[in-house]
């Protein structure tokens, strides 16, 4: 069987999808559109002219026609899995749906973040992690993944509770937390990945604190193979949702690996079956019920088979019907 998976992986998630299939003994491959650059600088120049003057985007163009090149050359897939296909105009999907017998989707933003209700016809199958998109547009739910293995919990964390996101509005209630955390006397540190996170660190130079080590902004994202080490350091991981969103972020499954308790904003979490209060602490809008007590007891280890139920291989499994 020939699967490949087509997607704008930023943070480096979806290639654990095609190793899972490889494990399988599946044919797997994985076109990163994301890792497209532009030839030279030349051609960089032209595209920033274009996106200024033109309102084009040639890089845009160039990227799905990647993607083509790279069908042409892999030849007929007997599925091929389009992430977040909003990425890619009308046109270029007519084409490589040419390249497979099934067509499919999944959808880890909502429709209201990332709209795509345009092109969701041409599909076979859509997943969606979005509960609220699920009931309306009877997609198919299913979550993100656990794609580490189970690692040794970290006995002595350096800090209290860790947190790395992007820059977004997200940081409004990061900033509450922060306030909470300090006046308990709790230890904390975030990363915070962005183009625009040069505000907040000339903020920082400016206000004196920029030796803060407790908050680093950077615009250059984590490499994902250090994501969980950063994790390690805390005893507790923040999960907070984006503005019109209610699936589960990456967040909830890496703590479930690594045995760590989690704080999040998400309400929906209360409605999955490996919920326990004892390891989620899901907080009110202002914050307020962030207590000490949630660090000071112990994560309670989930039973095998509602772990396994949220496995990369569980995932695939079912995705790509491979059972």
């Amino acid at each position: 069987m020939k699967i490949c998976i087509i997607s704008f992986d930023f943070w480096n998630y979806d290639e654990h999808i095609a190793a899972a299939l490889r494990s399988k003994g599946v044919e797997a491959y994985h076109i990163n559109i994301g890792a497209y650059k532009h030839k030279d600088f030349s051609a960089k120049i032209t595209n920033t002219f274009s996106k200024v003057f033109l309102k084009k985007n040639i890089k845009n163009e160039k990227r799905q026609n990647f993607i083509l090149e790279q069908l042409e050359a892999l030849g007929h897939q007997d599925q091929i899995l389009i992430i977040n296909p909003e990425l890619i105009e009308e046109k270029f999907h007519l084409e490589i749906k040419k390249f497979t017998s099934r067509y499919i989707a999944y959808l880890y933003d909502s429709l209201a973040r990332c709209p795509a209700e345009s092109i969701l016809h041409l599909f076979d199958d859509i997943y969606s992690f979005d509960a609220q998109d699920v009931a309306q547009y009877g997609f198919t739910k299913i979550n993100n993944y656990n794609y580490l293995e189970k690692v040794e919990i970290e006995k002595n964390p350096e800090f209290d509770l860790v947190y790395l996101a992007s820059y977004d509005e997200r940081l409004k209630m990061l900033y509450k937390i922060t306030d909470q955390l300090e006046k308990m006397g709790m230890t904390y540190r975030y990363i915070i990945v962005g183009k625009k996170t040069w505000k907040k660190n000339l903020l920082k130079l400016v206000s004196f604190t920029g030796k803060d080590k407790s908050k680093k902004y950077q615009s250059r994202r984590v490499n994902q193979k250090n994501i969980p080490q950063f994790y390690t350091q805390g005893k507790v991981l923040l999960d907070l949702v984006r503005e019109n969103q209610s699936g589960l972020s990456f967040r909830i499954f890496e703590a479930m690996a690594l045995g760590k308790k989690i704080i999040s904003d998400n309400q929906s979490l209360k409605n999955y079956d490996f919920y326990n209060p004892e390891n989620i602490l899901i907080l009110k809008d202002d914050a307020s019920n962030l207590n000490k007590a949630f660090f000071e007891t112990p994560y309670e280890p989930l039973p095998e088979e509602i772990y396994r139920k949220y496995t990369l291989e569980t995932w695939v499994e079912t995705v790509f019907e491979l059972k």
